[in-house]
């Protein structure tokens, strides 16, 4: 007797991938988060996954707006 294949996961029932991540990491910073991508983060998710990565956006943003006020300033003559 032959057992029936074993179903894969669906696409909402697997670990989100890292660009999924990243992009809830930045909707979710800018407050624009879908209901669906929360739902799946929270389900398949792994929290230190999204925290290493809200990390890093903050980081990376702090550096963006850092260099552009340097070079506004240089600009200005400052």
């Amino acid at each position: 007797m032959t057992e029936p294949p074993a179903e894969q996961p669906g696409k909402d029932e697997r670990a989100p991938t890292l660009l999924q991540t990243a992009a809830s990491v930045v909707s979710a910073a800018f407050g624009v988060q879908s209901e669906k991508n929360r739902e799946r983060d929270f389900k398949h998710g792994k929290a230190s996954t999204f925290i290493i990565g809200g990390i890093v956006f903050t980081l990376l943003l702090i550096a963006v707006l850092y260099f552009a006020v340097r070079l506004s300033l240089k600009a200005a003559g400052v």
